[in-house]
């Protein structure tokens, strides 16, 4: 059994290293399209490392998931993951973030890499979540208010 289970984590890594590299020539897709886009630099690189955390560091760490996986796990990411585990959660960066998922899954959609559904279903349930994440952004950072996650 300890072999398999090995093996198994084995398998587990190598589709992991796999998808970080074809993640990584998505990224390098999406910074030429925000070039072409004539957006500033420091703008376009804020949307390129929201969007890699996203697709290299949540969706790997939640099973190997791929970008066409990922359209369907935002509110997954936002409600929960991104408010939770990352000290840098704000109502602003939640907007922000949202903005650079929207433009990395156009690009996508763009690129042939994703399909129009998928596009709409990001956006829809960006549109949908947005201000439910917001607040639960803003109750969970709030520190005069109860933590609901405490259970004593």
């Amino acid at each position: 059994m300890r072999n398999e289970e090995f093996e198994s984590y084995e398998a587990y890594q190598k589709r992991c290293e796999q998808l970080i590299c074809q993640n990584n020539e998505y990224l390098n897709e999406f910074s030429d399209y925000l070039e072409k886009s004539g957006i500033s630099v420091k703008t376009a690189n804020k949307h390129l490392d929201n969007s890699e955390f996203y697709i290299n560091t949540f969706l790997i760490r939640f099973g190997g998931a791929d970008i066409r996986e990922g359209c369907s796990m935002l509110d997954d990411f936002f409600a929960d993951f991104f408010i939770h585990k990352c000290m840098w959660s704000t109502p602003s960066s939640i907007k922000s973030t949202s903005t650079s998922l929207k433009k990395f899954y156009k690009c996508m959609m763009d690129h042939g890499h994703i399909e129009k559904d998928d596009y709409e279903e990001v956006c829809a349930t960006i549109k949908e979540g947005l201000d439910y994440w917001i607040d639960i952004c803003e109750n969970y950072n709030d520190p005069d208010l109860p933590n609901p996650f405490t259970f004593f």
